[in-house]
């Protein structure tokens, strides 16, 4: 009797191993739900449908996108944070959803490194900083000399309350001695919507969502926040050539539920690095400014954990940790 009760611990490990394995041989048998806590049309959802045809090609199951934007992307990661560890949930992720918000935010109501499996670094980029045509700016020297002479009256739009684009901005302010006004969006696309229309005079943001608004002239590209200029826009300056030790970039990845098994991890994982390594995926990511990643969930979790503690550094710094409330 004694070596029985020994063995059940054993026994139910190895069944709960084989159950799990066969769930990711069988795996998907059911369409997949990817949320993007961001509204359609900016640039997070872009590079979120340009990989779900594929994979939806390559898993033989529909990859639906869900947006559900709103907080700085609290509600659409918090909604996958929460969902069943099954691997039917991706949640697309960004600095600000796993990176900023833990810092900014006194009351999150989810927790990146607990409720969260890492899966793969999509790609990285640097922002591009844009302003309204009647804004009678074309380059960093000139936005900063405007910005001081009219201290207060300039405004820039951003995705949110901490989100990649406010943090480049705020960082650009601090760095140049500036004040101006942060005017926070539930996105990108409704952020570039009012820049164009000049609601708003200027924005950082990613170049795969603002690129297509430069090429078609309806807003003017000045820099790039980098310390270097952007291989694929080499006759667009670096903030940093002007101010010296600047940079600013952002990073997409997926996410699943904590729990969910290694095996579907792994799997979900090996495919979305054939998709990033299809001519196709790099080829429409370069022309706007992305450049494709992919890599192990091992070396996401690693990138995550280093991210988190740097991005918590500069809200500590700009004064802004703690000072968001859900």
């Amino acid at each position: 009797m004694t070596s029985c009760r020994l063995l059940l611990p054993i026994i139910t490990a190895v069944m709960m191993a084989l159950s799990a394995f066969a769930t990711a041989q069988d795996y998907p048998v059911r369409p997949i739900r990817f949320i993007v806590p961001f509204p359609p049309g900016g640039g997070t959802d872009t590079v979120a449908r340009l990989i779900a045809q594929p994979l939806a090609e390559r898993l033989k199951q529909q990859v639906i996108i869900d947006n559900r934007g709103g907080a700085n992307a609290i509600i659409g990661t918090d909604l996958g944070a929460k969902a069943p560890p099954d691997g039917y949930t991706w949640v697309y992720c960004l600095p600000a959803s796993v990176s900023v918000n833990p810092t900014l935010y006194r009351n999150l109501p989810y927790d990146p490194a607990r409720d969260f499996a890492p899966v793969i670094q999509l790609n990285a980029t640097a922002l591009l900083l844009v302003v309204n045509n009647a804004l009678p700016v074309k380059s960093v020297p000139e936005l900063i000399a405007l910005a001081k002479a009219r201290p207060e009256q300039l405004n820039y739009a951003s995705s949110g309350n901490g989100s990649a684009a406010h943090l480049a901005m705020a960082l650009f302010n601090v760095m140049a001695g500036l004040k101006m006004v942060h005017v926070p969006y539930k996105g990108g696309a409704p952020a570039i919507t009012d820049l164009i229309s000049g609601q708003v005079q200027m924005m950082s943001g990613p170049m795969i969502g603002a690129m297509p608004h430069v090429k078609s002239g309806k807003v003017r590209a000045i820099a790039v926040t980098t310390a270097k200029r952007a291989q694929g826009l080499p006759d667009i300056p670096a903030i940093g050539e002007t101010l010296k030790g600047y940079e600013s970039s952002i990073w997409h990845g997926i996410l699943m539920p904590k729990g969910v098994p290694p095996a579907i991890v792994q799997r979900v994982n090996a495919e979305i690095n054939v998709v990033l390594q299809s001519d196709g995926v790099r080829e429409r990511m370069a022309t706007q400014g992305a450049d494709p990643v992919g890599g192990t969930p091992s070396e996401f979790a690693a990138m995550l954990k280093a991210d988190i503690a740097r991005q918590s550094d500069l809200l500590k710094k700009i004064g802004l940790a703690g000072s968001a409330v859900q």
